[in-house]
């Protein structure tokens, strides 16, 4: 380098950005990983199907009816693989972080590593209060409702279906606070941005309730809606207290 010239500034991203191939063969290699990990997880969720079946029909309190000849093995299988992703989810968070991490600066890949223990947290409470708390509350209702004049015979398919959706979904948006968290320790959010569309936020929040509640009835969509609402705002109080503006990147060398 001659006398007088600059050296060019060392940039992490550049150096580990890769081609269009490379990125396709580390999508595969992750995909692999997540594959194996949900084959793994659910055929070690195989040998508990029976006892997660029994805790699942638990707020029933009787015994659902199968219609069809080949239910009762769809159910197993559904089970299964439902609580083989749950126990896979560690796998392929960490597969999907991974695969974004080389786009990130050495700080933004630390901060990432260091939350994933509290997203699975998170997600396992979600699971946990859609089980325990909401659950109760919608089988309630609906076998309740119009119970003087129907005689409600439920099966087991629609049921698990309706449990998984819900537990599933639930576990899923109790991430939001640790998500938003992120973002604003990358700066790609503010908190007062974020305040600003609170409006917007509710009535989006509004709309995956009703998406994710089965039934009609305003008290099981609240229920869904006011924990959304409460960890939409506990994320805006963290991007306030987290938020860093990103470094700005040249790409002109």
């Amino acid at each position: 380098m001659s006398q007088g010239e600059i050296a060019p500034q060392y940039d992490p991203v550049d150096e580990s950005r890769m081609g269009l191939l490379e990125h396709l063969g580390e999508l595969r290699t992750r995909l692999i990983w997540v594959v194996g990990a949900l084959l793994i997880g659910t055929l070690v969720s195989f040998v508990f199907v029976e006892r997660l079946l029994a805790i699942i029909t638990e707020p029933v309190g009787k015994s659902l009816i199968a219609i069809g000849p080949t239910d009762t093995i769809a159910i197993f299988f559904r089970v299964g693989f439902v609580s083989g992703a749950v126990i896979a989810m560690p796998v392929i968070v960490y597969q999907i972080v991974a695969f974004i991490a080389p786009g990130l600066y050495p700080h933004e890949k630390r901060t990432l590593f260091m939350i994933l223990p509290g997203i699975m947290i998170l997600f396992l409470i979600g699971a946990w209060f859609a089980f325990t708390i909401m659950l109760p509350v919608a089988t309630g209702f609906l076998q309740s409702f119009l119970g003087s004049v129907i005689e409600q015979e439920w099966t087991i398919d629609r049921y698990v279906g309706f449990v998984t959706r819900i537990v599933f979904w639930i576990g899923v948006f109790f991430e939001t606070p640790l998500v938003i968290a992120f973002l604003a320790r990358i700066g790609l959010v503010t908190g007062p941005k974020l305040l600003a569309y609170w409006r917007h936020s509710i009535v989006g929040t509004s709309i995956i309730a009703a998406i994710i509640t089965p039934t009609i009835d305003p008290v099981n969509m609240m229920i869904v809606m006011l924990p959304l609402i409460v960890l939409y705002f506990i994320g805006v109080g963290l991007a306030y207290i987290l938020y860093r503006p990103r470094e700005p990147r040249d790409f002109s060398d």
